[in-house]
């Protein structure tokens, strides 16, 4: 599987100080100009941290009333107000196959309902709509996550295990992470490309809420926690992943604007494809049961029947690793496929389509 600079030399100034008086500590010169010092460094490092403290206090309140509960027939999870028309982005395996919904806000214990504007599972986004937009509803400011940084403060905010309003800390942990969920059969779901990994504590309830900075923009939406097969499937602890607020606007914006995603930007082959294994049971590629009518693989001379092996310089030996590989392409981007077609081995150049 697959602070900002200021705020971190504001935290570092007091430590530096009390690493210099411990130095001069251990002269014989050491008097009462000495014990003021240390006493007034001491003082320092509370006030660094309750600076900081302030900092989170301030984006909880700024933030909060922008994420709610989201509440399916069977599931639950989180969701942010995108606008002020009482639009909501939250995570598509959060809607599952519901049309309707209940909404809960931050600062209010009322019921509101919603519905489905469109669920885009590719990226495991959704929009859904308010039915009557409450007063005083404040829509969230999405930030630039290009921009995101690894080591910068995040807090993550939503409905962890039906726990409302609930807000967690940590760190963004790597970004450009591709990461492909989990199926409800066991199969494979989405494969989201330049996710946002994160330390924040992110557990079911968690999907389409906001991971949000210390300047109170949401940078992206939780959606997924890692799972480590060696503590039986469980949530590995402190590895969690978020879509970027720069998808997250895109693909929002085209719900919004024409009821449904008009321009993916995510690279296809146009195939269906399924892993098939070689003699020893081992994953060895992805057979191709049906080709897209005039899509990238049939204008390849590709045809069903044939295993791909390789898409450009990668090996392919499930769809999993074949959906990772065109994740980090782009509609229009040519590259070549490997495959077989009746035991023998084949390439052909390939302009890759859209999904």
């Amino acid at each position: 599987m697959d602070v900002s600079r200021t705020r971190a030399l504001r935290l570092l100034a007091p430590l530096a100080a009390l690493a210099l008086l411990t130095a001069c500590s251990d002269s014989g010169s050491a008097g009462k100009s000495d014990a003021s010092t240390k006493q007034a460094a001491q003082a320092a490092v509370p006030a660094s941290g309750n600076d900081l403290q302030s900092d989170y206090q301030k984006v909880i309140k700024d933030v909060l009333p922008s994420v709610v509960q989201i509440q399916a027939s069977s599931d639950l999870g989180s969701g942010v107000v995108y606008d002020d028309k009482g639009h909501i982005v939250t995570n598509a395996h959060v809607v599952g196959d519901e049309k309707t919904f209940e909404v809960t806000t931050a600062n209010s214990e009322d019921t509101l309902t919603a519905k489905l504007v469109y669920s885009y599972p590719e990226q495991d986004l959704a929009v859904i709509k308010l039915d009557k937009v409450p007063d005083g509803l404040k829509a969230a400011m999405f930030g630039d996550s290009a921009k995101v940084q690894v080591g910068q403060i995040v807090l993550a905010m939503g409905s962890p295990l039906g726990l409302s309003s609930s807000v967690t800390q940590g760190i963004v942990s790597a970004t450009g992470r591709t990461v492909s969920e989990g199926g409800s059969d066991g199969s494979t779901g989405a494969t989201i490309p330049n996710m946002i990994q994160t330390s924040a504590a992110i557990n079911p309830g968690n999907s389409g809420g906001a991971l949000v900075d210390l300047d109170g923009q949401v940078i992206g939406i939780p959606t997924l926690a890692a799972i480590d097969p060696n503590m039986g499937n469980s949530a590995a602890p402190g590895i969690g992943f978020a879509i970027p607020a720069s998808m997250v606007r895109t693909v929002a914006d085209q719900i919004i604007k024409d009821g449904k995603v008009t321009d993916s930007g995510r690279a296809a082959l146009g195939i269906t494809g399924r892993t098939v294994v070689d003699d020893e049971f081992k994953a060895a590629g992805v057979a191709v049961v049906e080709v897209k009518s005039g899509g990238a693989a049939d204008q390849a001379g590709i045809e069903a029947g044939d295993v791909i092996t390789r898409l450009g310089d990668t090996d392919i030996t499930t769809i999993t690793s074949l959906s990772e590989a065109l994740a980090a392409d782009k509609p229009g981007d040519r590259t070549s496929v490997t495959y077989t077609r009746n035991g023998d081995e084949k390439k052909t150049d390939v302009t890759l389509g859209e999904q």
